[in-house]
């Protein structure tokens, strides 16, 4: 596979990534078995997906502790990243970046992961207590202490601020300008997709101009940009699509001419291109420095997802793509 790099240090990894959250968090829980997980896990990694993301929360705990399970075997093979900095609560998530609870939280990463250091760490939510710059500190003094290879943020959102002038990733932007002065940023991670462009206007550029590795999440739609999604036919209740707006079976409904482009798209390149492929073809499309992360709990969907890094869209696949009907529905 294509390998990209990450922030100045050079960090070198597959261009597509595999996103480990709903192994553990978020979809359909019914639907999440250990041993399959783990042989998403290692077929990624066969097939060069190397970088695993992954977060304290996830589960919580569990997502890290699965992850372990394999890197006890295949440590050089993978790239880790993790994330701190939310915890999680019986009916609520709260922000913790305090310096005490940022180190305490790496060390728990560590053990659990079954590793002596951490490619990316990457801070999940900035506390609004916290100053972000001590947060930032304590993160790097893990990188000194040799605990963690690089840093990395997470974007808050799209939405750019309360002011009715202001830009998506505004916010994300304001942080990153802030810590990048404590200790340089290697990546930054946001949502990236067909369905979902918004960092493409001004946090993308920010991260190319310094080198920094853009880590697309949510690069398939949660989904529904692999055209495998029957509109009505209902979310779990502890699925997050149960209770987003894009996911009625209303707006499903009318998003589907954006499938229907992918899907055209796809035929133009052979019979077995998936919709999915061209989706993360697209976002391969957009930098150098953007590593595409598809999640997902399933051998044969993380083969699928990588072998679209090796599908080059022409110039009139990303015309069309250019031209699909923007997404209905509120999303951020």
């Amino acid at each position: 596979m294509e390998r990209r790099t990450i922030g100045a240090g050079g960090l070198a990894v597959g261009a597509v990534g595999l996103g480990c959250m709903p192994m553990s968090w978020a979809y359909s829980g019914s639907r999440q078995r250990g041993e399959e997980s783990l042989r998403a896990v290692h077929r990624a990694l066969d097939l060069g997906s190397t970088l695993l993301d992954t977060a304290d929360m996830y589960g919580p705990f569990t997502n890290e502790l699965l992850l372990g399970r394999v890197l006890k075997e295949r440590r050089a093979e993978a790239f880790v990243s993790t994330k701190a900095g939310l915890l999680v609560g019986e009916q609520h998530i709260v922000a913790n970046g305090r310096p005490g609870y940022v180190r305490r939280a790496c060390d728990a990463s560590l053990r659990r992961l079954q590793t002596d250091v951490i490619d990316l760490y990457q801070l999940h939510r900035a506390d609004p207590e916290v100053p972000v710059e001590e947060t930032w500190g304590a993160m790097a003094d893990l990188v000194r202490a040799g605990k963690v290879r690089a840093l990395g943020l997470c974007a808050m959102g799209a939405q750019g601020g309360r002011r009715p002038d202001s830009r998506p990733y505004d916010s994300t932007l304001a942080q990153l300008r802030r810590v990048q002065q404590v200790f340089p940023v290697s990546a930054v991670q946001a949502e990236l997709s067909v369905w979902s462009p918004e960092a493409l206007h001004a946090l993308l550029p920010w991260c190319a101009a310094r080198g920094v590795g853009f880590l697309a999440a949510m690069p398939l739609g949660s989904g529904f940009l692999t055209g495998t999604l029957t509109p009505g036919e209902g979310f779990e209740p502890d699925d997050v699509r149960a209770r987003h707006p894009r996911f009625t079976a209303e707006m499903m409904a009318a998003n589907q001419p954006i499938v229907a482009g992918l899907r055209r798209i796809a035929r133009r390149h052979g019979e077995h291109v998936t919709p999915a492929q061209v989706a993360l073809a697209w976002v391969l499309a957009q930098g150098r420095d953007v590593i595409a992360l598809p999640g997902t709990k399933h051998a044969h969907w993380a083969e699928e997802n990588a072998a679209a890094a090796g599908l080059r869209l022409t110039v009139e696949d990303l015309t069309e793509v250019a031209r699909l009907p923007s997404a209905q529905g509120s999303w951020d």
